[in-house]
């Protein structure tokens, strides 16, 4: 590489615009941390040239089909910041690297879902490819896996991931606002897209949790293999109820490699205790503890998403690559890495929330604690209380008795089951929750 690196960015949204603005406000930051090489953004690509990105674009070629900046001479590193799953960002990053050039990328959903692929491509052209920003923002969790703790046996690692579900469920817990309102509130304040199905029900996290599963546990990522729930059913009611055991709710994302080398992978809502960092983790940040066998438990936390922090990961693979810090894209030479040995649901273990809503009369309480101890699951703690405080919640609750109860440890296929039957039960009004209980 000389002393010159020349890069094409692909998107110029928010990211793209903060790594153009980095690049040039901290070029002597950068360049001194690279051994006095010199980056240069030489070539872009966006869907709109005409849009004002609070940055300039002289002296850059414009191309606006994406793929061209592959064949822009002597570009060393390709920047993909379009997104998505498929489409021109998977055929810009596989083009990219069978032309030989380095790339970087945020795109979680083309890695979760093509990373083996991608890899392969990497390895066989000599290139990096690296996705710090797919994962957190600007936590530096994916260089902490692959590089700090390399030496270690990873036995746990669990996540908020998605600034968005955070914003959401930390609004209902302070601001006691229902999930409607606190959906609202985050699109207007540009946490929340439009349509927000990816964030709250779970799939974006879904994407970094495979990802950072496949680089702590060393297996090839295996997005079909995670367990994911959204937020969308959890209520008012429930955060009042977590709150009187002691606890937030929050989307957790969850991943256990267990004694015979099985994987457990899950995104749902999930019950922490509030003393535990993960329930600090507050508005639309990111956190993710980690547990290694040498290196202890460690906690990371800083804002997940956002132009700025989005922009300092992408830059740190940049300056990473130009500076020859070599890494295999997946953590480890593909050879190595098996395909994920996933747990089966019907082996997984924990405690668990349950919400419902009983017919208000003698001997509703009976059948429900029947249909549990029937299942032999036991009950650590229950509470049940009078109708809601808002007058409009108290009328739609007329005639019920909100109901809720943590269990003690409990194989999770039989705790579905006792639900499917409760759903079906005489006294049992509406549709029951099942939120996972983390460890107090």
């Amino acid at each position: 590489m000389s002393e010159k690196v020349t890069l094409a960015i692909a998107g110029l949204g928010t990211v793209g615009g903060a790594v153009l603005r980095q690049l040039r406000d901290n070029a002597d930051v950068i360049a001194a941390r690279c051994g006095s090489r010199r980056i240069e953004v030489v070539a872009v690509s966006a869907r709109d040239r005409n849009r004002d990105r609070g940055v300039s674009l002289d002296g850059l070629a414009w191309h606006q089909d994406a793929l061209e900046l592959v064949d822009v001479k002597d570009v060393d590193i390709v920047v993909e910041l379009i997104g998505g799953q498929d489409g021109v960002a998977k055929a810009l990053i596989e083009k990219a690297l069978r032309a030989g050039k380095h790339v970087v990328t945020a795109n979680k959903a083309a890695c979760a879902h093509h990373g083996v692929a991608f890899a392969e491509l990497a390895q066989t052209g000599d290139v990096q490819l690296r996705f710090e920003a797919a994962i957190a923002g600007g936590v530096p969790v994916v260089k902490s896996i692959k590089e700090a703790l390399a030496g270690n046996r990873i036995r746990e690692l669990r996540g908020i991931l998605n600034g968005t579900c955070n914003y959401i469920l930390t609004s209902m817990s302070q601001s006691r606002c229902s999930y409607d309102e606190s959906l609202a509130e985050a699109q207007r304040l540009g946490y929340a897209e439009a349509d927000p199905s990816l964030d709250v029900g779970g799939i974006d996290a879904a994407h970094k949790l495979a990802l950072l599963s496949a680089l702590a546990f060393r297996h090839r990522p295996a997005f079909d293999a995670v367990q994911v729930e959204g937020i969308e059913a959890v209520t008012q009611e429930d955060i009042g109820f977590a709150q009187e055991f002691g606890c937030e709710i929050r989307l957790l994302a969850t991943a256990r490699r267990h004694d015979n080398d099985e994987i457990e992978q899950w995104v749902r809502p999930a019950l922490v205790p509030r003393d535990s960092l993960l329930a600090h983790v507050q508005s639309a940040r990111n956190g993710i503890s980690l547990r290694g066998d040498f290196g202890g438990n460690l906690f990371f936390a800083g804002d997940g998403a956002g132009g700025e922090a989005t922009a300092s990961a992408v830059v740190a693979d940049i300056i990473d690559i130009v500076a020859g810090r070599c890494v295999f894209p997946l953590g480890a030479a593909l050879s190595s890495l098996p395909e994920c040995s996933a747990l089966s649901p019907s082996k997984s273990r924990g405690c668990f929330y349950l919400r419902l809503h009983a017919t208000d009369r003698a001997g509703s309480m009976a059948a429900i604690t029947r249909e549990l101890a029937s299942a032999e699951i036991s009950i650590e703690q229950i509470i049940q209380t009078a109708a809601p405080a808002r007058d409009e919640e108290a009328k739609a609750h007329s005639g019920r008795l909100p109901v809720a109860l943590l269990t003690h440890e409990a194989c999770e296929s039989v705790m579905r089951g006792v639900l499917d039957g409760l759903a079906k039960h005489r006294d049992i009004i509406a549709s029951p929750l099942l939120l996972r209980m983390e460890a107090r």
